[in-house]
């Protein structure tokens, strides 16, 4: 794509967001959107960058994380101490304050970065021992290092404990949230389509016959960790400072991990679109069902758990299964005959991965 046109498409994202966050946080006119549903909308973006990171290694590296929410909590609490402690001196730099203007602006950026950064660097340390086995072993180690991580906060007094970290400023917003939303799309569909794609590809489909034909197996799976991990600490900085909403140890368990695992596998594992719809759909459908429990206490979340079973039934592969939606899809159903849809990057072979990474290594 010419550099024009990416200026131009990053130009209308950027405004569109800007619409969408000026009607949502603050309306227009007379209209206004009940707090409510603004809180569910911001939930769902953040619940799609959760999504779309975990699916890099889930999905398209076959491995198999169930902490997830470790991470997130890594990066929330960076984020957001480094935000309660020192957010006013970093917004006094360009004479701002940490709530508005340009000094907001710094200092969100600021916290988010900083929570890619530690989330990273604990994916670092959890994936280069345990990515270097094979078998379950990613599983065990990261559904243990998820509890760690929530004892550990539990007894850190600087960041509330067990009570959570209820000095958290409330930067968060609609713009923040689906800009991170949409930049993480990006950066999965991206390696997706690279050489670093397709050698997970091969990895995914016969890690030994990849290793074999020469990929670096335990580099790739490391570097999709650290990228998953940096993505699910950038997802935990924007919860951690959603509205007045106090971080705390107790929302980030197991239970978390497994709630987005439950999206991918919903939408499709190895699917972008997949992931999203998996985060939409889980994130709205248990609002959707919380009238019941009025007169039927309880009944929400057994007509939640069997709505996913008989999706599980009906639709083993998930709502996309391995297909994305895209332009050329659309248009296919358009026009005439066609696939039902298209994916973003073929599955290659170990060494159709083999020798694009040669080559590149070549040039």
């Amino acid at each position: 794509m010419p550099i024009g046109r990416k200026l131009l498409t990053i130009a209308i994202v950027l405004a569109a967001l800007a619409a969408m966050n000026q009607i949502i946080e603050y309306g227009v006119g007379d209209f206004r959107i009940n707090p409510y549903y603004a809180r569910i909308i911001s939930l769902v973006g953040i619940n799609i960058t959760l999504a779309v990171s975990l699916n890099l290694i889930n999905g398209l590296a076959g491995q198999f994380s169930i902490g997830h929410a470790g991470f997130m909590a890594v990066g929330g609490y960076a984020a957001t101490y480094l935000t309660v402690y020192h957010g006013a001196a970093i917004a006094a730099t360009v004479g701002g304050t940490p709530m508005q203007g340009v000094g907001s602006l710094v200092v969100m950026t600021a916290s988010l970065v900083t929570g890619a950064v530690a989330a990273g660097l604990a994916g670092l340390v959890v994936g280069i021992p345990s990515l270097r086995l094979k078998g379950d072993y990613l599983a065990i180690v990261t559904l243990g290092f998820g509890e760690i991580i929530r004892v550990i906060i539990l007894n850190i007094p600087a960041v509330g404990g067990a009570t959570g970290f209820t000095a958290a400023l409330p930067i968060t917003n609609i713009f923040w949230i689906y800009a991170v939303a949409v930049l993480t799309i990006v950066i999965v569909r991206n390696i997706t389509q690279s050489t670093f794609g397709r050698a997970l590809g091969a990895i995914r489909s016969d890690e030994i016959a990849a290793e074999a034909m020469g990929v670096a197996t335990t580099r790739y799976k490391v570097l999709a960790f650290v990228i998953s991990a940096a993505l699910a600490g950038v997802a935990g900085g924007l919860w951690g400072q959603l509205f007045a909403n106090p971080l705390n140890p107790q929302n980030l368990n197991f239970v978390k991990s497994i709630e987005v695992i439950v999206m991918i596998v919903l939408g499709g594992i190895g699917s972008i679109t997949g992931a999203v719809l998996g985060a939409t759909t889980l994130t709205i459908l248990p609002e959707a069902l919380r009238t019941f429990d009025q007169q039927f206490p309880g009944l929400r979340m057994v007509l939640y758990a069997l709505l996913l079973i008989l999706l599980m039934i009906f639709r083993p592969d998930g709502i996309m299964g391995r297909r994305e939606l895209s332009l050329a899809w659309f248009r296919r159903r358009g026009g005439g005959p066609g696939q039902p849809g298209t994916r973003v990057a073929p599955l290659a072979t170990a060494g159709t991965a083999t020798r694009s990474t040669r080559d590149e290594g070549d040039g």
